[in-house]
């Protein structure tokens, strides 16, 4: 790992603090209209990146979800058709992994992990997904090992799959916007297929208690829209 072990340690410290204190309350739950809105739009453009990446059946593949939280997106792969006992999560938080053990299948492995150090072999899993873990590391070596070890647990033909804010949050000095040109830098070599989705949270809790027709209509617009969804290829040399 490139990074230092002092600032390694100081970064695992400072995420596990910030994540301690949050408290997700209701505004993270599917009974909001703005956030069901946002995780039904995640949904449908996942499956649509999925099929367009040759990835239907996801029951042949070996998985990986670095950061897993409390394993909403492997409760939904499982859902779309990945099999428990290939399946796998690592997440820092002690707390998020006792509830991620909880609420998944049996047969999901969900273990204690940091994503810059990888418990795994090389290139053993076919699809390596991650969701808000960039954001939440300011320091760019460690995104950087983090990106490197995603590419080292990925198989040559494997796939990266990439869900995080593109933009910063004024309000939140603990996330920190990844825009195309850093993700080009942290994974030199690969070919990065991405789109813009997720309506502005700010705009989606003020309407879509209201109107979902008008959110859906304002999060076809790009600079209304604060995540990338991204696919991952090494390239393949001739």
């Amino acid at each position: 790992m490139s990074v230092s072990s002092i600032n390694f340690r100081e970064e695992e410290s400072r995420i596990r603090e910030v994540y301690s204190q949050r408290h997700p309350g209701t505004v993270y739950s599917r009974f909001d209209p703005a956030h069901l809105f946002e995780m039904q739009e995640r949904e449908r453009y996942f499956l649509r990146l999925l099929a367009k990446s040759g990835c239907r059946a996801l029951h042949k593949h070996k998985i990986l979800e670095v950061g897993c939280g409390n394993g909403e997106l492997l409760r939904d792969l499982i859902k779309w058709g990945a099999r428990p006992e290939n399946t796998f999560g690592i997440d820092l938080i002690p707390e998020r992994i006792l509830e991620a053990r909880t609420l998944c299948p049996q047969g999901i492995s969900i273990e204690a992990g940091n994503a810059a150090e990888i418990n795994f072999p090389d290139k053993t899993f076919d699809l390596v997904f991650q969701s808000t873990v960039f954001t939440s590391v300011l320091d760019y070596q460690i995104k950087a090992s983090i990106a490197l070890e995603m590419l080292r647990v990925a198989k040559p033909d494997g796939i990266i799959f990439w869900y995080d804010f593109s933009v910063n949050n004024p309000l939140n000095k603990n996330v920190k916007g990844v825009r195309l040109r850093e993700m080009r830098r942290l994974f030199q070599d690969c070919d990065i297929v991405l789109k813009r989705i997720t309506l502005a949270p700010p705009i989606a809790r003020l309407l879509a208690p209201y109107s979902w027709i008008l959110c859906y209509f304002l999060s076809k617009v790009p600079l209304l829209c604060t995540h990338y969804l991204a696919a991952i290829r090494k390239r393949t040399s001739n």
